[in-house]
């Protein structure tokens, strides 16, 4: 069984505090889009396996893929064995949900390999052991996420615009980006308003209300971050912002020629870009 592991990227994200149990308190609008990985699971007489196509990617319990399935064994104690072939094409420490993508990927496929027939709460309960990203990336439709990334509310997403992904040579760690973020001031963007005009499809209600607590933290982390939203706001896209905890920027714009300017510009300069646009999906959960 094969399945495609989609991205998504934080139209806005808003880390509202810590929480009494140590984790932040998250507030985000997170949107699948056409950019992924693929996973592929064959069941097998030997040991779990994982192969991938990109060496650096972890193939033991490292592997968010692997953390699944032992997490879905252990739970539901079935028995048989599985080959994992990952084909990587998201980037890491990239703020894209690429191990979350795969990680839900695995979950659904199992589910439906080993006829669980899981719960809407159980795959999420599942999923947030896995990472905060992981809940949202089961389901592939735009949300508002709240709590750990555990609380989905998803809406019709009508807006339909370019976007080009721009991402540096060194990744942020998401530790490190929480960690400096809690001794700074930083801003906090409103979601329901992101949600309101992504459901209205208001562009000009969109790009006011792009925002990310961490994009501030991030830009200590990785200063290449700002070259590079600088470089886009220079050509021209309507709106600019670091997707999660960075280091990847994307770019908004109705402009197909700007967008593939901008993309092979960016591309000669060294840098990772990607066109691609919103997944456009039936609305409602999956």
């Amino acid at each position: 069984m094969r399945q495609r592991a989609f991205a998504k990227i934080n139209f806005c994200l808003d880390v509202a505090g810590v929480r009494e149990d140590g984790y932040h308190e998250l507030r985000m609008i997170m949107a699948p889009i056409q950019f992924y990985d693929v996973l592929e699971i064959t069941p097998t007489d030997g040991e779990v396996e994982m192969i991938s196509n990109k060496t650096y990617i972890p193939i033991n319990e490292k592997n968010t893929v692997i953390k699944a399935y032992w997490l879905l064994k252990e739970r539901y104690g079935f028995t048989q064995e599985y080959k994992f072939k990952l084909e990587k094409h998201i980037p890491t420490q990239a703020g894209l949900g690429g191990g979350s993508a795969d990680a839900a990927a695995a979950i659904r496929m199992l589910n439906k390999l080993e006829q669980l027939n899981m719960s809407r709460e159980e795959m999420i309960e599942i999923a947030l052991k896995v990472g905060s990203d992981v809940p949202f990336c089961v389901f592939n439709t735009p949300a508002l996420v709240e709590g750990k990334g555990d609380i989905l509310t998803p809406f019709e997403c009508k807006a339909h615009f370019h976007i080009l992904l721009v991402k540096p040579r060194k990744g942020v760690s998401t530790k490190a980006a929480f960690s400096l973020l809690d001794e700074m001031e930083y801003p906090h963007p409103d979601p329901l308003a992101m949600k309101e005009a992504l459901e209205q499809d208001d562009y000009r209600k969109v790009l006011d209300n792009l925002g990310n607590s961490l994009e501030a933290p991030a830009l200590q982390l990785v200063p290449e971050i700002g070259k590079i939203k600088a470089h886009l706001n220079r050509f021209g896209f309507d709106g600019v912002l670091m997707s999660g905890s960075g280091s990847t920027v994307f770019g908004i714009t109705g402009s197909k020629y700007l967008l593939d300017h901008a993309m092979m510009e960016l591309k000669n300069m060294g840098y990772f870009a990607r066109a691609t646009q919103l997944l456009d999906i039936p609305y409602g959960w999956k």
